[in-house]
């Protein structure tokens, strides 16, 4: 197994991409801690995931962007496994507003739950990876991020802002064998996507030069190859995931 033993903590995992990035890593062999805010959705994914891969499931229900309730999560992650192999930060919230409408609290909820959310994780990640001097953490960055688009400016900015995140935190973790990557998905199967006007969806997949929509597992298996041995000298890098799509 590509993991086998290795314990790997996913944020926003209760539903998309989170979730199927959950139970990939586990049947590759991890232990699992899985983070969101519905803890029912959370439990049925911890069952899943004892019942078909018979992996620990850690569950630890709390919102990403309370630095008070990040530490406790750490705290409780080295009380129950000792260590951590990997980080994924993936939890996120999309609010398209143009430029005129973007409010002041859409601004804070953004950019503290999408930006601010993974530099406090990475922060506590990387104190726990360097005492063994090795670990992954990836990031979920978008297409928006690395092209823009019209009505994101500020979802654009967050998943720009993770970008430089990486960058940064891969050279100062780099000396200390934690390696740091962002993965940029394009249009993605998810109920996000899912949500939009029918004339937007088929906007949107008609830009995709491989003329389908992506799959939650097409996302999945770039972060298990982040996470594994395979990707050990890979740090730095933002993979796009997106189909050749074209914004």
């Amino acid at each position: 197994m590509m993991l086998k033993d290795q314990t790997i903590f996913i944020t926003g995992a209760s539903r998309g991409i989170g979730r199927q990035v959950a139970m990939l890593l586990a049947e590759a062999g991890a232990d699992v801690v899985i983070n969101g805010r519905n803890i029912e959705a959370l439990e049925k994914l911890r069952e899943e995931i004892e019942q078909q891969s018979g992996r620990t499931v850690l569950v630890l229900p709390y919102s990403v962007d309370e630095v008070a309730q990040v530490r406790d999560a750490f705290q409780q992650i080295k009380r129950t496994f000792g260590k951590l192999d990997a980080l994924v930060n993936n939890a996120g919230v999309l609010q398209d507003r143009v430029l005129g409408m973007i409010d002041e609290q859409t601004v804070h909820q953004t950019l503290q739950t999408n930006l601010a959310s993974v530099i406090y994780h990475t922060q506590y990640a990387s104190r726990m990876m360097s005492v063994r001097k090795q670990g992954s953490i990836v990031n979920i960055s978008s297409i928006i991020g690395t092209n823009g688009n019209e009505g994101q400016v500020l979802y654009a900015a967050s998943k720009a802002g993770i970008i430089g995140v990486t960058k940064s935190a891969s050279k100062e973790l780099a000396p200390q064998n934690i390696r740091v990557n962002a993965v940029a998905p394009g249009f993605i199967d998810t109920d996000m996507a899912r949500s939009l006007p029918e004339e937007k969806f088929n906007e949107r997949l008609s830009s995709i030069k491989m003329k389908r929509i992506g799959a939650p597992k097409d996302v999945a298996n770039v972060i298990l190859f982040l996470c594994s041995d395979l990707s050990n000298y890979v740090t730095g890098q933002v993979i796009g995931v997106d189909g050749g799509m074209l914004i």
